[in-house]
């Protein structure tokens, strides 16, 4: 229903996800839903930061030591080996030169490319509660703050995997909108089909952006666009759920209330409570509802992202 951008959008990934053999015992991580299913949207770039400072394949393993907060990369044989400022530089290296990605698919557990709970040990060699983040992920992530990214074994949990791809493609939407120029109306029109999709998500901060928004008139749109975005990229963060999903369905159904029969929407509801319930994924009144606004069509519920936010063949609804 809503325009998903005919250009690929591009995703930073760690390069063993893609099956290159550059781990530190030769060996690689690959990960069949990147490396055979999302291949076919997105455009992956593949980046190992160990082997890019000069560590050699197989290498001596590294580790997080020290302060979680502001671990160091040692060599777990020889602790003289320290690859902490290398790594940190290379993050920032480049976070400046992939500038036109859409999100970053990193390795889990990698004490250079990990996002959480990366093993930090103390110096006398015990593991360090909670862990840490990777030094080169912590490095590029600083830097692009909104940029949708995930460790890769997360990505196997349904709801985690069509959040990250649903931020993906928004993330993609909004440079588009950059590429023709921010105004007022366009920023306007941008809030407007991502309405459910945010109401889905996050409803308070709905709320909140739509005020930012209703303030417009004062403020510069190039000074506002970025704080939106951030403001709607940390809405997406968080995930809908079955209750704020069906929430939105019933919002949605309610343009259907003139056009379809008292059978129909006694069907519609009751499509909406089963899901709500657990028994039907989303796809089900998703389709359903999309086959009576192919009857009945509706302008305002046709431009919605939340209908179609990432490519309909990649079924992600069907598994939440």
């Amino acid at each position: 229903m809503s325009d998903l951008s005919s250009s690929r959008p591009k995703i930073a990934i760690s390069a063993c996800l893609m099956g290159a053999e550059v781990r530190y015992n030769g060996g690689h991580k690959e990960s069949r839903l990147c490396s055979r299913t999302l291949t076919e949207y997105f455009d992956f770039i593949p980046v190992c930061p160990e082997v890019a400072i000069g560590l050699g394949i197989p290498r001596e393993p590294i580790r997080l030591v020290g302060n979680p907060d502001q671990p160091e990369a040692i060599g777990t044989v020889n602790p003289s080996i320290n690859v902490t400022e290398p790594l940190a530089a290379y993050g920032q290296k480049m976070a400046g030169e992939l500038n036109d990605i859409c999100g970053y698919i990193f390795m889990q557990q990698s004490p250079s490319c990990g996002l959480e709970r990366v093993k930090v040990y103390q110096a006398n060699g015990a593991p360090v509660n909670g862990g840490g983040r990777g030094i080169y992920a912590q490095a590029f992530c600083a830097k692009h703050p909104d940029l949708p990214v995930e460790e890769a074994g997360r990505l196997n949990d349904p709801v985690l995997r069509e959040n990250f791809i649903t931020r993906v493609f928004a993330y993609s939407a909004w440079q588009h909108l950059l590429e023709q120029g921010l105004s007022r109306r366009a920023l306007t029109e941008f809030h407007s089909r991502y309405k459910y999709l945010l109401m889905a998500h996050n409803p308070v901060q709905y709320k909140a952006l739509g005020k930012l928004l209703g303030n417009m008139a004062n403020n510069d749109p190039a000074e506002l666009g970025p704080r939106y975005f951030s403001e709607l990229m940390q809405a997406l963060k968080k995930c809908a759920t079955r209750g704020t999903h069906s929430n939105v369905l019933l919002h949605i159904s309610g343009y259907l209330k003139q056009a379809i029969s008292a059978d129909e929407k006694q069907e519609v509801q009751h499509i909406i409570g089963q899901y709500r319930l657990g028994i039907v994924p989303l796809v089900v009144p998703l389709t359903l509802l999309k086959h009576h606004f192919r009857l009945h069509p509706d302008p305002y519920i046709a431009q919605q992202v939340y209908l179609q936010p990432h490519p309909e063949n990649l079924s992600l609804r069907n598994a939440i």
